[in-house]
């Protein structure tokens, strides 16, 4: 579904402040894959998904979804193919418009849209029935202003946004970090539920080496700005946050430095 081949992207080339962020990032991705991806700060891992997703120019390689060749085309020409959640919960709703109208234009990303556009009685009894599987009383609240909504509220449905149309490749950029652990357990547990339920080929970026160990088929760890380990299946599902931490220090040649991934 997915295949990455010799990625690289620099920041700030030829200026003193250059940064290599991606060094030659090779990755493929089988249909239904859900992939976890861990590393530490300044790894690669956001500006890889942000690669995948258009938001930045490649310097070199290719980026192949679903046998199509995506890897010059601008970030609008992709999104129909993807699903995108983002750390910030204010990031991926228009706050102004209602939960039903947010709903719609989901639906319809990646379609032309007209002055006539309107939401009809089906698709609003589609949203409302897709609302109560997130089981946080939005059903009943389709008119209201998505600005109103509690952060993992907006996040909830930020998610059921982002599969709406079963994109094929659902990228999730930390998409729990700015919500309490109560909230972020609850927005996981619907991760798995989308995910699954949709048969979603899956990007998953975190912080936590527990999520990353007990989510998923497959882990990757990131260092660098690049894949420094792969694993999955019943080796992934054995690994403990000891292992990952050792494994780190084997491939890396250094401790893990990284406050936020030794505390979660």
């Amino acid at each position: 579904m997915l295949s990455l081949k010799g990625v690289t992207k620099t920041f700030n080339r030829g200026t003193v402040n250059e940064k290599p962020a991606l060094t030659g990032v090779n990755l493929n991705l089988d249909a239904g894959d859900f992939v976890t991806i861990i590393g530490g700060n300044g790894a690669g891992k956001s500006t890889l998904l942000n690669s995948i997703a258009g938001v930045f120019p490649l310097d070199g390689g290719t980026i192949v979804l679903d046998g199509k060749d995506v890897s010059r085309l601008p970030e609008h020409k992709r999104a129909a193919d993807l699903g995108r959640v983002f750390q910030d919960p204010m990031r991926g709703t228009a706050a102004d418009m209602q939960i039903d109208e947010n709903l719609a234009l989901a639906a319809r990303r990646g379609q032309h849209r007209g002055l006539s556009w309107g939401i009809s009685k089906e698709e609003r009894d589609g949203y409302h029935e897709r609302l109560k599987e997130l089981d946080l009383g939005l059903e009943d609240r389709m008119t209201s202003k998505v600005g109103l909504l509690s952060g993992g509220q907006r996040q909830a449905l930020t998610l059921l946004m982002a599969v709406l149309k079963k994109p094929k490749l659902l990228l999730l950029d930390e998409h729990t970090a700015a919500l309490d652990p109560k909230t972020a357990s609850k927005v996981l547990s619907l991760t798995q539920k989308l995910v699954a339920e949709n048969h979603l080929t899956t990007l998953m970026v975190t912080h936590n080496m527990h999520d990353a160990i007990r989510l998923g088929n497959r882990l990757i760890m990131m260092h660098e700005g690049n894949v420094i380990y792969d694993v999955r299946g019943d080796e992934k599902a054995g690994l403990t946050v000891a292992d990952l931490l050792k494994k780190f220090e084997e491939v890396s040649g250094g401790e893990l430095a990284n406050d936020r991934m030794l505390l979660s």
